[in-house]
């Protein structure tokens, strides 16, 4: 049973990393691999290579002990139930009771840094979740307290990009951002290897970043001016419902900009390096290679 290993959301983007590591980078034979979704039919090119796949759904535990059934490690990626509060923490909730009755030996978690004292308004939801693990009867558990992904300005940039200006309220703090194929390859790496017992890692790229020097680094690349304009958290919410972004969903956003401000995103660690033996990629090799998601067009 233990040689068996599950990875929840694995048609999501940080899944489908992991599933590279597992396959490709540690060669973990496809037939001792489990990939689940909501959507089973969106991994028929994971399921070509050998590996097993089955519908999963967070609503339904009946579900959830069905595919963890026979596994012996298994990766929990956090859901992506931001729109209704409350509902991701239950779903965690539900996927950890159906991890215990399913006999899995070992659960892999991928929370976010500090979430007892995070600003961001979906700590608690991690928070949670790390207290259901360590008050459940599974043998074993590993928390990756992962960093914000380096993809993430994909989402904020683009607008700031064709104005010239970012609007921020990040106190001019850093936050110590991380590439999503390193956390996908620290994932794997823990959950293909034999770490027992109980453990928290707090995962982060080499160096914390304010706004301003991502701008001048973005700009650098593309070649064009971005002024970072400091504003106030209610701001900030204010100017993102001004172009369309649903109020929850902007105060969600701002809420890490808060999070910067007060510090906490800004320390740097080297457990990502002592997981996986490779330092974490930099902002500035990670931009070269890929720069393009933030050109004209893309």
């Amino acid at each position: 049973m233990t040689k068996t290993l599950l990875v929840t959301g694995a048609a999501g983007h940080l899944g489908r990393r992991v599933l590279h590591h597992l396959l490709d980078t540690l060669t973990v034979p496809a037939g001792r691999i489990v990939a689940t979704s909501r959507k089973p039919e969106a991994l028929a090119d994971i399921a070509a290579r050998g590996v097993t796949v089955r519908a999963a759904d967070f609503d339904d535990r009946g579900s959830l002990e069905k595919a963890f059934a026979g596994v012996g490690r298994l990766l929990l990626i956090s859901t992506d139930t931001l729109d209704r509060p409350g509902v991701r923490l239950a779903q965690h909730k539900t996927a950890v009771a159906a991890a215990e009755t399913a006999g899995v030996s070992h659960v892999v978690y991928t929370s976010m840094p500090g979430p007892e004292t995070s600003l961001v308004l979906f700590a608690p939801d991690h928070l949670g979740t790390e207290q259901a693990l360590a008050a459940s009867a599974i043998p074993g558990w590993t928390v990756l307290r992962n960093h914000w992904y380096f993809e993430n300005l994909a989402q904020a940039l683009p607008a700031a990009i064709a104005s010239g200006h970012w609007y921020s309220a990040d106190g001019n703090r850093g936050s110590a951002d991380i590439s999503r194929d390193d956390l996908a390859r620290a994932a794997a790496t823990v959950l293909a290897g034999s770490e027992s017992g109980k453990h928290v890692y707090t995962l982060s790229g080499p160096q914390a970043l304010t706004r301003a020097e991502i701008a001048q680094k973005v700009g650098a690349a593309l070649g064009q001016s971005i002024s970072v304009v400091p504003v106030t958290v209610d701001a900030l919410v204010a100017g993102m419902v001004a172009h369309g972004v649903p109020e929850p969903v902007a105060r969600v956003f701002a809420s890490f900009d808060a999070n910067t401000a007060a510090g906490n995103f800004e320390t740097v660690t080297d457990d990502s390096f002592k997981l996986t033996g490779t330092p974490p990629q930099s902002f500035d090799a990670w931009l070269a290679e890929n720069k393009g998601m933030f050109s004209k067009g893309h």
